[in-house]
């Protein structure tokens, strides 16, 4: 396994893979950015990844092609399959995803697989709101880099 820190305008992001798969990619927090190396090499799965995030937020890629390996229960991985189906700037209800899982009365449950998501901004829990507002988000500085992605996908749909 290897981990990558490179700078994104959400800050620090971190890709973790082999030379086939990708594992993570989490945003980090603030304060996190002085471990930023871009010149560090990565595998070919991580050099592809790092590619198409620099895109996305030049806007110019809107739908990743990534060889991801997300690892969580059956459950998990059920809530982050429906997540991928979000479009680029759409966003959907904690309710919605809960529908689209096949547990409908199961928003707690779809909320807690979402903020275990390993691969943020590819599986793009960004996208999920909550009824009353944003809902939570756990990657970078939380609410605030939720709100940046939404802004950017906002700004830049192509």
């Amino acid at each position: 396994m290897t981990t990558k820190i490179f700078s994104s305008p959400v800050g620090a992001i971190a890709i973790t893979g082999d030379e086939c798969f990708i594992y993570r990619i989490a945003i980090l927090p603030s304060g996190a950015d002085d471990t930023v190396s871009d010149s560090d090499p990565g595998t070919p799965a991580i050099e592809m990844a790092v590619c198409q995030l620099q895109e996305y937020f030049e806007g110019r890629h809107t739908q990743f092609e990534l060889p991801l390996r997300p690892q969580g229960t059956p459950f998990q991985q059920r809530v982050w399959q429906q997540l991928q189906g979000i479009p680029y700037g759409s966003t959907v209800s904690y309710a919605q995803v809960a529908m689209l899982a096949g547990c409908p009365k199961g928003c707690r449950a779809v909320a807690s697989a979402i903020g275990r998501n390993p691969i943020c901004i590819v599986i793009p829990c960004h996208r999920v709101v909550g009824s009353k507002g944003l809902g939570g988000y756990s990657a970078g500085d939380g609410i605030m880099t939720k709100m940046q992605l939404l802004e950017l996908e906002k700004r830049l749909i192509i």
